[in-house]
């Protein structure tokens, strides 16, 4: 299988999607979608020149958009807002459905013992190649500061 038929696979999974909400008249669903479309189609057309995004940076530009929505929600929430809180988490939950199932507590744990026993450091100073180690296994799976705190813990401890 070449990679061009690979290429934006997930990309056109979201189209397809958006075409079937539309139709379907389901107005959260169509309109995270296209948010969502929009910040892929921003992202590939940043930089000094245009590019095709594979699934893996689509992968990306969703994690960040869903870590945007659930920052709102937050700030909705504290702000005595809980009706818009309520859309952010509706939205974040939209683009969940595209993301990889985040990993439990226990198996972060145990990737980032795995990463510290190949980076074969410890202490803070180990920090940075740790994490250099940690994020192929975490791979989207975990946000980064979720991960980072993981680290340092270990580290630390």
């Amino acid at each position: 299988m070449s990679t061009a038929s690979t290429e934006g696979s997930l990309k056109s999974r979201l189209h397809a999607d958006l075409t079937t909400s539309i139709k379907a008249r389901d107005e959260l669903r169509t309109a995270t979608l296209r948010m969502v479309l929009s910040a892929i189609t921003n992202e590939e057309v940043a930089g000094a020149a245009a590019r095709q995004l594979s699934d893996d940076d689509v992968l990306k530009v969703l994690a960040r958009e869903a870590k945007k929505r659930r920052e709102a929600a937050e700030a909705f929430a504290s702000g005595n807002r809980p009706e818009l809180a309520e859309r952010e988490l509706a939205e974040g939950g939209v683009i969940d459905e595209y993301l990889p199932a985040q990993l439990s507590d226990d198996e972060l744990r145990g990737l980032v013992t795995q990463a510290i026993a190949q980076a074969g450091g410890a202490g803070p100073q180990a920090m940075g190649a740790v994490m250099k180690a940690v994020n192929p296994l975490v791979a989207g799976r975990a946000e980064g500061g979720r991960v980072a705190g993981e680290v340092k813990r270990q580290l630390a401890g």
